[in-house]
């Protein structure tokens, strides 16, 4: 059989690992490498666990540290394990310094390399995650991305063969798994939640956690609402916050933060919130799954059908903004289910499948 490495090396990486990994087993030999770029334990292993995803057979334990230490050290690291297993095939997800790093190293040994998220843009190169697109979109051999801008994206680069819309795979894990969902309650009880009467943040984006101004005028917003909020906090997070002297806010008995909670609970919160007031790509889209609002505090998404159809509403991190986004939402009456249907990982092991033999 062909061999297939897959690469990750972040919570939202995992998530998109799990049914991918399933369907490349179908056809592959799969190695699985985890390059350690999220290495606390309830971002990392807990999900491989929680998932059902196979043993990584390589941790490359990269670590913390900057940009470019972070994609020196997977880039060296793996062109020793590509010179060792040989792979046929490497398939990245995303857009982190693990993506960009792995399709580097693809592309100069020459090996094929599938991108999975190809073609989303953010139209801003202060953000790293925009520089990883381009880097890795740059050298893919095929493209497969999860809406239909993400096509038109890569068509106005001039990458036009090999471009394949097979939805979201984030949106695959949901769809199967939806007694999981029902039942990972935990939480929803032991806060007496009722179901559309709170708020579920998240905010763990840089640009939000590295600038005062901005984690605070989040957290301001927040003292307003007048439902309960549950704010699962991000490691990186509570460092700002106690970093910027910003603690008071979450002082106020309607603002329960609670501990990192795994995909499963995370997903029936999201389910059963009011709205979902976050900066994270995967709420954003798994939001408009479950039909929930979401304002989003950040200056851009790339999910931008979730936009167009009203059911996500770009605040930034500016408070009135945000209460703006909460106070005068009307529920939309379009849902397209723009993010796919449930088959996007069939379909991409499928056209690695006969791509790779068509090669051979």
């Amino acid at each position: 059989m062909l061999k297939i490495i897959s690469i990750v090396g972040a919570r939202p990486q995992f998530i998109k690992l799990s049914p991918v990994s399933k369907e490349l087993r179908n056809f592959f030999v799969e190695i699985i490498i985890h390059t350690g770029q999220h290495y606390d334990y309830k971002l990392s292993e807990s999900f491989f666990q929680e998932l059902e995803i196979p043993k990584p057979k390589y941790n490359l334990e990269v670590g913390s540290g900057s940009h470019i230490y972070q994609m020196v050290t997977i880039m060296l690291k793996l062109e020793t394990i590509f010179n060792d297993e040989k792979p046929d095939g490497v398939v990245v997800f995303g857009d982190t310094n693990s993506t960009s790093a792995a399709a580097i190293v693809s592309s100069k040994m020459n090996i094929p390399l599938f991108h999975i998220e190809a073609g989303l843009r953010e139209f801003n190169k202060l953000a790293p995650e925009e520089i990883n697109k381009l880097l890795t979109d740059s050298v893919t051999d095929i493209y497969f991305s999860p809406t239909d801008t993400g096509v038109t994206n890569l068509k106005n680069e001039g990458k036009i063969a090999n471009v394949h819309n097979v939805g979201d795979v984030g949106i695959d894990l949901i769809f199967q798994n939806t007694d999981k969902i029902n039942s990972a309650d935990s939480v929803f009880k032991s806060l007496n939640l009722v179901k559309d009467n709170y708020y579920l943040f998240t905010c763990h984006r840089a640009a939000n956690t590295d600038s005062k101004i901005n984690l605070e005028n989040i957290l301001s917003a927040l003292v307003e609402l007048k439902r309960d909020v549950i704010f699962p906090i991000h490691p990186r997070t509570k460092k700002a916050i106690d970093k910027f002297n910003l603690r008071s806010y979450l002082d106020h008995k309607h603002i329960h933060v609670i501990e990192p909670v795994g995909f499963w609970e995370i997903q029936n919160l999201v389910k059963n919130s009011h709205i979902t007031i976050t900066d994270s790509g995967g709420l954003i889209k798994e939001a408009y799954y479950h039909r929930v609002r979401a304002v989003i505090v950040d200056l851009q998404t790339e999910w931008v059908e979730t936009i167009d159809e009203g059911w996500n509403f770009i605040a930034g991190p500016t408070k009135e903004n945000i209460l703006k986004g909460i106070n005068e939402y009307i529920k939309p009456t379009q849902h397209s289910n723009c993010l796919g249907d449930g088959t996007a990982s069939v379909k991409i092991a499928q056209i690695i499948k006969e791509y790779l033999n068509g090669k051979k």
